[in-house]
């Protein structure tokens, strides 16, 4: 087991080293150990639905009607009414033809990618996309490039230099970035892809219920439905539940349904969890407030920073703070940690080297009051 064994050496890095830490509760933006409560700058939990009285309904309902599981694969006895109803949602939502739901965004990301590509096709990939996105690319053995960050001069570079030697060819993105909280230039994209006989695929991961018409995500804001092949999302970020979906063409899902191994060989998400998820769907129509007051607060938090000499990124609800070092993310996270925060470092190799952050993921739970509690304390430490 020499992989245990190098890790067994290499866990004296104490800036290295992972754990688990058990949490006891959560709500309204904060999170417990024990009895203490630390605002929690570290969830997903974009809108604050996790909690929310009509998911908890839908979802208890659900679990009176069918049960705690779907006890099987949808292509075996697991496939039952809500979960089809979710997918038409779903492709309403996203103004596609049809959609499919997968167990997680992982899963999806691994199986979609690896099922539409192969040898003798190539993917072209932004630098900076999520873990699952490499993950799919290396199990489909394609070849696969990766541009710089948000660069189209780079993609079109490799465009121009590889797409006729290869079958099929894939571009893939996030359409807000998970790390760096930036967005993608959506119609540059559209227009190569098109330009150089591509497929497009998004992961609107994060930016699902946050923007575009009724939060349906960034390609709808920028009304580039139609010219985006795939659009893959999740239910585990601001939507508050789990579970994730690819919404395409009907031919595309078919297909998806038929070769696509992390679909198939899985179990079906609960009818709870479906629920939860058709409930959520509603909820960001019905209350746009709390994705408005979101993003003004997400906007003040980053120009205060900035305001005080620091490095920090993104456009959205997630605002990194970029420091350097590990140590020195570790050393923040902990001071604040003592002053009542919640913000865990990003470091190598989940950013690039020398880019260790804070990532504040901000929620609908952080009022403005914390946001400048922050900022005060972060002035204090640094001293500035």
């Amino acid at each position: 087991m020499g992989r245990i064994d190098s890790f067994l050496k290499d866990r004296q890095k104490k800036d290295l080293l992972r754990s688990l830490r058990p949490a006891t509760g959560r709500s309204d933006g904060r999170i417990f150990f024990n009895d203490r409560g630390l605002v929690d700058f570290s969830s997903n939990d974009y809108l604050g639905l996790s909690n929310h009285p009509r998911l908890k309904a839908a979802s208890h309902k659900a679990l009176e009607d069918f049960g705690t599981g779907s006890s099987a694969s949808r292509l075996l006895s697991g496939s039952l009414d809500i979960h089809h109803e979710l997918e038409k949602r779903i492709a309403s939502f996203k103004g596609k033809e049809a959609a499919l739901v997968f167990n997680s965004g992982y899963q999806a990301n691994t199986g979609i990618i690896s099922s539409l590509c192969g040898r003798g096709d190539v993917i072209f990939c932004d630098r900076l996309s999520h873990a699952s996105i490499i993950d799919g690319m290396l199990l489909s053995q394609a070849r696969f490039i990766r541009f710089e960050h948000n660069d189209m001069e780079d993609l079109k570079f490799f465009l121009e230099r590889e797409r006729a030697n290869y079958r099929e060819a894939l571009i893939i993105t996030e359409t807000v970035f998970s790390m760096d909280g930036d967005i993608a230039p959506l119609g540059e994209l559209v227009r190569l892809k098109d330009l150089y006989n591509c497929k497009l695929m998004v992961d609107e991961a994060h930016a699902m219920g946050i923007f575009g018409p009724n939060g349906s995500g960034q390609v709808g804001a920028e009304g580039l439905t139609e010219r985006v092949d795939l659009i893959m999302g999740t239910f585990s970020k601001a939507m508050g539940s789990f579970g994730a979906y690819i919404a395409s063409s009907k031919e595309t899902i078919e297909y998806l349904v038929n070769a696509c191994r992390s679909f198939i060989y899985s179990t079906a998400l609960p009818p709870a969890v479906i629920a939860a998820n058709i409930e959520s769907l509603n909820l960001v129509k019905d209350e746009p407030q709390r994705r408005e007051l979101l993003l003004l607060n997400a906007d003040y938090l980053r120009e205060a920073l900035k305001g005080i000499g620091l490095n920090v990124r993104g456009a959205s609800q997630i605002c990194p703070l970029i420091v350097g070092a590990n140590s020195r993310a570790i050393e923040l996270s902990n001071r604040l940690m003592e002053r009542g925060y919640w913000a865990l470092p990003i470091r190598t190799p989940t950013v690039p080297e020398g880019e260790a952050r804070l990532r504040f993921s901000l929620t609908y739970g952080h009022t403005i009051d914390v946001l400048k509690g922050l900022v005060n304390d972060i002035r204090s430490i640094y001293k500035v």
